[in-house]
């Protein structure tokens, strides 16, 4: 697969890794566990893991959905899951919970909300916490979509907190971006829909049901504000579009052509990438930027964990906090510590 040689990989974990291969649910949960863990020897394995896995990954389509809270997005992403289950796919949901700034914890109620989604066996629902990660994501979202390729999921969704303008992160990390509107916000979303309508590939306007009048209103404003921005890509104009995934048949799929609609939108997306050369650049780069992304979290925690450094900074932060010293005089008072504690970071 590359040049460098694989990292070795314990009996525990090449069972593990034949688990997620053969698309066993309760392994593929493992394997996130063991990704998520914050302890240096799990994060050696989940290391070694994912290397082990990387030849049966990069195939599925990588779907990110963000809007505000009370959208829909559960109702909508459950609605689609049974729709693509129907078509012959396999679907695994990635979905993000914020976590307490006081206690830390989440509700991780997402699973609850995508009952009927959660008892099919093509489906695979994991709900994560964003542990103060920004951008509406967890800090190990990528690693838990390759491991869901690795499974044979051929559908991943990514399901952000969604609580304003910073969920962006996720279109750096999937190759469409769906940004659910309701039809009947004023003005006083504006502010929040700025950051992400920029780089939406697909705006859909959910609950369209509600007030058809507001929803083709609002469906008609947006292709208005969509038509003065330059689209994230030069192939592609971001099409809007109206559904309401709420009403739906015996079999739990949205009754009329809204999934089929949509889902069509979304395949014309790729294909207007992959046929353009886009989608592998998009991807080479994403790959690119997660991996300094990993080396910038890495020497944060390394340059922290420096003797000379775990001495100095308690007193720099209450200086900085009292106001007594400046941010940047004690930035710059760490980094020049004596001994070099930056330039001789030990690794382990």
């Amino acid at each position: 697969m590359t040049d460098f040689p694989d990292i070795p990989l314990g009996a525990e974990d090449r069972e593990l890794a034949d688990g997620v291969r053969a698309g066993a649910r309760r392994a593929v949960a493992k394997a996130i566990t063991l990704v998520e863990s914050v302890k240096p020897e799990h994060q050696k394995r989940a290391a070694a893991l994912l290397d082990h896995l990387l030849p049966d990954t990069g195939k599925a389509m990588r779907l990110g959905i963000t809007g505000v809270p009370g959208v829909g997005k559960s109702t909508f992403i459950e609605a689609l899951g049974l729709d693509l289950i129907a078509r012959g796919h396999r679907v695994a949901v990635l979905a993000i919970d914020p976590s307490s700034s006081v206690t830390g914890g989440s509700i991780l109620g997402d699973k609850t909300r995508m009952e009927q989604l959660s008892m099919r066996e093509e489906a695979f629902i994991r709900p994560s916490p964003s542990a103060g990660s920004l951008g509406g994501v967890a800090e190990k979202t990528r690693e838990a979509m390759l491991i869901c390729e690795a499974a044979g999921f051929d559908v991943i969704i990514v399901e952000t907190v969604g609580v304003g303008q910073s969920e962006t992160t996720v279109a750096g990390m999937t190759d469409c971006f769906v940004l659910l509107q309701l039809p009947n916000a004023g003005d006083e979303l504006q502010a929040i829909k700025k950051g992400v309508v920029e780089l939406a590939d697909i705006v859909v306007f959910n609950k369209a049901d509600l007030d058809p009048v507001a929803a083709e209103r609002a469906a008609g404003q947006m292709r208005s504000a969509l038509a003065m921005l330059r689209p994230a890509s030069d192939h592609w104009q971001p099409p809007v579009l109206s559904v309401s995934a709420a009403r739906r048949t015996p079999t739990g799929i949205p009754s009329g052509n809204a999934m089929a609609d949509f889902w069509a939108t979304v395949e014309r997306h790729r294909q207007a990438l992959t046929e353009s050369g886009e989608l592998a650049a998009k991807r080479r780069h994403q790959a690119r930027a997660w991996m300094w992304q990993l080396i910038d979290a890495g020497l944060r925690s390394r340059f922290r964990r420096q003797p000379a450094v775990a001495a100095e900074l308690p007193k720099l932060t209450e200086a900085v906090a009292a106001g007594t010293t400046t941010p940047a005089a004690a930035a710059k008072r760490l980094l020049e510590l004596p001994g070099h504690a930056y330039d001789n970071l030990k690794f382990d």
